[in-house]
Order: structure tokens, then C-alpha cells, then sequence
């Protein structure tokens, strides 16, 4: 796995890309630990939270989007993740 070839090799970086299929609460998580930001596209059925906990979980499906989310995307917690 690239990310232990990286600690291994002390090769710096703050931030992973990466497919929705690696998209996994176990390797989020690692990297949630090692405190790296990532960026990665979810499956619609995701159920996530853009409110900071003022509305439930709901599927990505459901989110709203303005124009600069669209291009950019938004910052999301996804159900059943720590709360860092």
C-alpha cells in the first residue's frame, strides 16, 4: 500500500487523492490517523452529514449543491467516521 511505502520511506506529504473505491472507513481512517487530508469522490448512497449536526445523515443523493460545491465538491461527515 502506497501509504505505508510512504511512512516507511519518510517521503512527506499532506494530503492523498484518490478513487471512490478506495474510498473505505478503514483506510479513511488510517489516514484520518496519520492526520493526512484526503480527497475522494463517494458512492450516492453514502450517508453523510453537510450541516455540522443541525440534520441527519442522509444519502449523498440528497445533498444540496450550489455552483462552487459542484466544481469543488464540499466537505462532508460521513456517518459511522470519528469526529475529527
Amino acid at each position: 500500500m502506497i501509504l505505508c511505502v510512504s511512512n516507511q520511506k519518510k517521503l512527506p506529504f499532506k494530503t492523498v487523492l484518490m478513487d471512490s473505491w478506495y474510498a473505505t472507513q478503514r483506510l479513511m481512517g488510517l489516514i484520518d490517523n496519520m492526520e493526512k487530508i484526503y480527497y475522494c469522490p463517494l458512492k450516492t448512497n453514502r450517508l453523510v452529514d453537510d450541516t455540522g449536526g443541525v440534520e441527519k445523515y442522509k444519502s449523498i443523493g440528497e445533498l444540496s449543491w450550489n455552483s462552487s460545491e459542484k466544481i469543488s465538491g464540499k466537505i462532508v461527515k460521513i456517518i459511522m467516521f470519528s469526529k475529527r
